[in-house]
Formats: structure tokens, C-alpha cells, sequence
């Protein structure tokens, strides 16, 4: 594990109750991986299933994450991103509160400050969503 759930708010911008990433586990130029539990009171669950907004969150955040750990590895300052578009969305199915998922993020290219990504929310073998995202990061 690289960075815990304990200290993530230290590496990514967003607070409770809105961190929607518990551990990252990898991050490579190659590929990001997180977990995240699902707890029932979580505000982007909606009839007991977390919903696309959560999953595609999750992605976004496993790259925050992902970028800050590598930024800090280069002994660079972390920088910070946003979505500038999302692209390619398929939801398969929306995993349940109470419950375990884990994101795999590949970034495909960069162009300067954008880059671009394609993510996807796994559980128990079962891909849940699966989509690609521009992400601008600031320099």
C-alpha cells in the first residue's frame, strides 16, 4: 500500500464526506490501482448502490491520488488536477453499499498539463464501469 486511507486527505484535495478512495495501492506511469469500501451512509449512495457519480469519482480521485504520490516521488510539489471530460462511459453495474471495489486506472497519453486516462471500477472479477478521462493538472 502507498498511501492509507488515515492520511489521503493529506494527498489528495477533497474532504470528508467526500473521499471516495481508501488506499492506493499501485502507481506506476503504467497504471494506478485504489480500493475503497462502500459504507451505507456514503452520499453518493442512492437505494442501497453506489451510483455512476461515485464510481467515476473514485477514478478521478485514484488518479489525484496516483499523481501526488508520483509528483512527490520526483521530489516535486503535488500538483492539482481536474476532469475536463469524461469519454467512453459504459456502466455494467452498480456495486452495493456494504461493499468493496477496486479501481485500475491506465493513463494513455499525455499531451503537456492533459492527460489522458482510462479507468474502470472492478469487484469480485466483475467490471462495474468503465470509462476514459481527460484530466488537466496544473503546472
Amino acid at each position: 500500500m502507498l498511501i492509507a486511507r488515515n492520511v489521503m486527505e493529506s494527498w489528495i484535495p477533497h474532504r470528508e464526506p467526500f473521499v471516495m478512495i481508501d488506499n492506493l495501492l499501485l502507481a506506476t506511469k503504467e497504471v494506478f490501482e485504489s480500493d475503497f469500501f462502500i459504507k451505507s451512509d456514503n452520499m453518493l449512495a442512492q437505494n442501497g448502490f453506489f451510483q455512476e457519480t461515485g464510481l467515476i469519482e473514485n477514478i478521478a480521485q485514484t488518479c489525484a491520488a496516483a499523481f501526488s504520490y508520483l509528483d512527490a516521488e520526483k521530489h516535486e510539489n503535488p500538483r492539482m488536477g481536474f476532469i475536463g471530460a469524461i469519454s467512453r462511459l459504459r456502466v455494467y453495474e452498480l456495486p452495493a453499499v456494504n461493499s468493496g471495489i477496486v479501481t485500475v486506472v491506465n493513463p494513455l497519453h499525455q499531451l503537456e498539463n492533459i492527460y489522458l486516462v482510462k479507468g474502470e471500477n472492478w469487484q469480485d472479477g466483475r467490471k462495474l464501469l468503465s470509462c476514459e478521462m481527460k484530466i488537466v493538472v496544473s503546472q
